[in-house]
């Protein structure tokens, strides 16, 4: 059978659907980049914004345009949160709610489950065809959530805090390096709680410490980490160069008011000193992270001493969301709702001091060397083929060549600047 496997959403759900294309595979199925080919097509969706949720349900209605007679599974947060609408789709066979996502095969009658689909004796990883493929391998290492934070829905799609045992993740590393990975990226929804409620309160640090010992692997890189559940000491190990020094650190606001408000347990106080310990012991690292604008009660006040907060971290990136209620969220209920074009009007704002932010932190490495894992296929541009790849520090760097670099790790020296990165000339 061909089944097509598409997401909307974090880097979370894109580990889950490549740990869906090996089981498929494992039991002799084919997986298709194309809506047209697809027999079956699986959709792992979001509801972190109502623009989330609303790709995922044009998802469904293109793969139902492009092949009718596909028997569409929704799966993910989305179809777990609003499961009586996402049945009502066209198409839709299945809805598996997040809880069932792992017997997926199992629940839409795909044959019995092996009892390790990512362990060491199945087939090597294969990087998923299509818009979702990656030579980058998305590895889950826990799930869940134990924060109560006032706009998020993610506990109630996704429940409690779990970890997946350190020898199942260890094995499932080792098998993406003998299939040639060059990156892992580890994944979870409160990636910096792994292995918290077990007798390794320090899980996060003894898992990492585990996969620079018992893999040789490049590059080594985290998606998320919670501000609050970071070690004082998880940073020392960024003296192992295959660690990606790349952090993505969540913020939300740059105001006291505004994150009591949101339910996050820290303050701007408390995110800064992070942030300078992290410097001090990584350099050139990248911090990346992400705000919420027009939270419920953010008077100007408040806004403008979160915009001058954030920009004095000088973030290498900033994802930036206008406030968006969900349903069943003590946000949503809240008294003081900030109008949409005060939202818009602020992450505009907040958008501004990004680029002018990212620039700076670009502007650092103009005629350095680096080194670029080369991720994307080419496109035929002005002078040859024009690659696409990222850096230890999440920066993203073009460069041309006649030679294929697809998954590939080169020197490339930094002379540029593109729209959302950097362009570089390769070195021998």
């Amino acid at each position: 059978m061909n089944v097509l496997l598409d997401m909307v959403g974090c880097r979370l759900n894109q580990a889950e659907i490549e740990k869906l294309a090996a089981q498929f595979r494992s039991r002799g199925h084919e997986v298709v980049a194309q809506p047209q080919l697809a027999d079956l097509a699986v959709i792992n969706t979001c509801s972190v914004t109502r623009e989330a949720e609303g790709d995922s349900r044009q998802k469904v209605r293109q793969i139902h345009s492009a092949r009718a007679d596909a028997r569409i599974v929704l799966t993910g947060c989305w179809a777990t949160v609003a499961p009586r609408e996402a049945a009502s789709l066209p198409g839709v066979a299945w809805v598996i709610p997040n809880e069932r996502k792992d017997g997926l095969l199992d629940h839409i009658g795909m044959g019995s489950r092996p009892a390790d689909p990512v362990g060491t004796d199945s087939p090597l990883r294969e990087p998923l065809p299509g818009t979702r493929h990656r030579t980058r391998a998305f590895l889950k290492i826990q799930d869940g959530c134990d924060s109560h934070c006032a706009f998020c829905l993610a506990r109630q799609a996704r429940g409690s805090n779990r970890s997946r045992p350190l020898a199942a993740i260890v094995r499932e590393a080792q098998a993406a390096q003998s299939a040639g990975v060059q990156e892992i990226v580890l994944t979870g929804l409160a990636l910096a709680s792994y292995g918290r409620g077990s007798e390794d309160q320090n899980g996060l640090r003894t898992l990492l410490v585990s996969l620079l010992s018992e893999t040789d692997l490049p590059r080594i890189r985290l998606s998320s980490l919670e501000p609050w559940h970071v070690s004082p000491d998880l940073f020392d190990l960024w003296k192992n160069s295959r660690l990606c020094p790349h952090l993505h650190l969540p913020l939300q606001s740059g105001c006291a008011r505004t994150l009591q408000r949101m339910g996050r347990p820290t303050t701007p106080t408390a995110f800064r000193e992070l942030v300078m310990r992290a410097r001090s012991a990584i350099p050139d690292v990248g911090l990346t992270s992400e705000i919420i604008v027009g939270f419920p009660g953010e008077t100007e006040e408040d806004f403008e001493q979160s915009l001058g907060f954030i920009q004095s971290l000088g973030f290498a990136r900033l994802h930036v969301f206008p406030f968006s209620p969900r349903p069943a969220t003590s946000a949503s209920r809240m008294d003081c709702q900030i109008p949409e074009a005060d939202k818009r009007r602020r992450a505009a704002r907040v958008r501004q001091v990004a680029e002018a932010s990212s620039l700076e932190f670009r502007s650092q490495f103009i005629g350095r060397e680096v080194q670029a894992l080369w991720e994307s296929s080419p496109h035929l541009g002005p002078g040859g083929w024009r690659w696409r790849g990222l850096t230890g520090n999440f920066l993203r760097v073009e460069a041309i060549s006649q030679q294929p670099l697809v998954n590939r790790i080169t020197r490339v020296r930094l002379v540029s600047f593109t729209t959302e990165g950097l362009f570089g000339q390769l070195l021998a």
